[in-house]
């Protein structure tokens, strides 16, 4: 059973909103969440002085930028973004493994420069808005859980530290990378949610128990009338 601070460690609060009321979600928050997310709504808006704010306010940021280019380009990228002190920074599977490559040294550089922890990277299988349909769009028929399998294999051996998937892929690759990957998981829904333009979605405690590592919620908490209240009825799932 979780204590309420190992359930809060879990939960990464995604914060899709203006740098106003991302600081005003962080306050009223303080003393319970530990990681938010910055997305690219948010990153482009404010750039690298968002991530400061928060972590000023204590907290461990997942920088969400889905970072795709040629190698160059994302080794300086992934270099700028790590220099944020960002915990976690997203890039995409689909880049390769010599994007991935690069992608670990631009981290690894930052690091140095800082004299810190290394940004770890997280790859992006298939986002969890997309299925069946949406990837033959793409020119991409094989099953889901294949493409899925496919490109967290070849990111993992790459030098990504694990995969964003949703919870219905978290078993799956837990089996897959082992037990030191990060398995990351948006998608996810307390029971009654609106699953607005998510698609392979799951409760908490569903996705927990499948071996995510953490779970990415946004609307359910930065949307609820009490977030504080919202954010711990999700903790008091995970513990129960």
């Amino acid at each position: 059973m979780l204590s309420y601070e190992e359930a809060s460690d879990k939960v990464i609060v995604a914060l899709d909103c203006d740098r106003a009321r991302a600081l005003e979600l962080a306050e009223l928050l303080s003393g319970r969440a530990r990681w938010v997310k910055v997305g690219m709504t948010l990153f482009y808006a404010e750039g690298p002085v968002v991530v400061d704010d928060l972590r000023a306010r204590g907290l461990s940021v997942f920088l969400d930028l889905k970072i795709y280019d040629i190698p160059f380009q994302v080794q300086g990228a992934v270099r700028a973004a790590s220099l944020t002190g960002a915990d976690l920074l997203s890039i995409h599977g689909l880049g390769a493994s010599a994007m991935i490559r690069a992608a670990r040294a631009g981290a690894e550089e930052a690091a140095f420069e800082r004299d810190g922890a290394r940004t770890r990277l997280l790859a992006i299988s298939v986002l969890t808005s997309m299925g069946a349909r949406a990837l033959a769009e793409v020119g991409i028929f094989d099953p889901l859980p294949r493409e899925v399998s496919r490109l967290a294999a070849l990111s993992h051996s790459a030098g990504a530290d694990g995969l964003v998937c949703s919870p219905q892929e978290a078993a799956r690759m837990r089996s897959l990378l082992g037990p030191e990957a990060l398995i990351v998981c948006p998608g996810v829904r307390p029971a009654g949610s609106a699953f607005a333009d998510q698609r392979r979605v799951a409760t908490p405690s569903q996705a927990l128990a499948a071996g995510a590592s953490q779970l990415v919620v946004g609307r359910p908490i930065a949307g609820a009338a009490d977030p504080a209240g919202a954010f711990d009825a999700i903790c008091a799932e995970l513990m129960a």
